[in-house]
């Protein structure tokens, strides 16, 4: 994946990317991060993707070959931004602070691109044929890698005793939940939820219970 997006980092052709040419590839991958989140991959084409991003086919054909390069494209972007967190989660830091700060991280990324969350799921409902082969190497190799810090914090009595890849299940599944089922919530809450208040709720919410959980005994 790591060289498949340094190829299309730039036009079609290979090229290195020029600044308007960065700029016109990230307003392709925002129209396409909306309408891929709404149609999914097979109910999506080019052709809406290039309205909504304001050009013309071609000139978005310049940029990616076919509409699935777009996909890999955001999918990837997506997996890199979530994956920051998770990997400066510090060793030699405090237990507590280090998990509030990846939670906290964990929900804004929800609240700020919740499209890129509902995108991600049905990727993974359909069985993850773009990134399976990633979530086999670079995340599994990083998960257990984390998962060793927080084992190690449980062995020095830092932590309670749960298991550590188990807890960072449960933080996706709680943390992406306010996006992948928004609509669920605001069925449920009512308008409130958009309002920047219910973030703050939310958060203080979802990090009293995990920390809590994970609080020496």
């Amino acid at each position: 994946m790591e060289a498949k997006a340094a190829e299309r980092a730039g036009p079609a052709s290979g090229a290195p990317a020029t600044r308007i040419q960065g700029i016109n590839r990230a307003l392709i991958l925002e129209a396409a991060l909306a309408v891929f989140s709404a149609h999914g991959f097979r109910g999506s084409t080019v052709d809406e993707i290039a309205a909504r991003a304001g050009m013309s086919k071609p000139n978005l054909l310049y940029y990616f070959r076919r509409k699935q390069d777009i996909y890999e494209a955001i999918l990837e972007d997506t997996l890199r931004e979530w994956l920051i967190p998770l990997e400066e989660l510090d060793a030699d830091g405090d237990p507590a602070e280090e998990l509030e700060r990846y939670i906290t991280r964990k929900l804004a990324l929800s609240a700020e691109r919740p499209e890129a969350s509902r995108l991600f799921v049905n990727e993974i409902l359909a069985g993850a044929p773009v990134i399976g082969p990633f979530l086999e190497t670079t995340l599994r190799e990083l998960v257990l890698r984390k998962a060793a810090v927080l084992g190690e914090w449980i062995r020095q009595g830092r932590l309670a005793p749960v298991d550590p890849v188990h807890l960072l299940f449960a933080i996706w599944a709680t943390t992406q939940h306010y996006a992948d089922f928004d609509t669920q919530i605001r069925a449920i809450l009512g308008p409130g939820t958009a309002q920047p208040a219910f973030r703050t709720e939310a958060s203080q919410a979802v990090l009293s219970i995990i920390l809590d959980g994970v609080r020496p005994r």
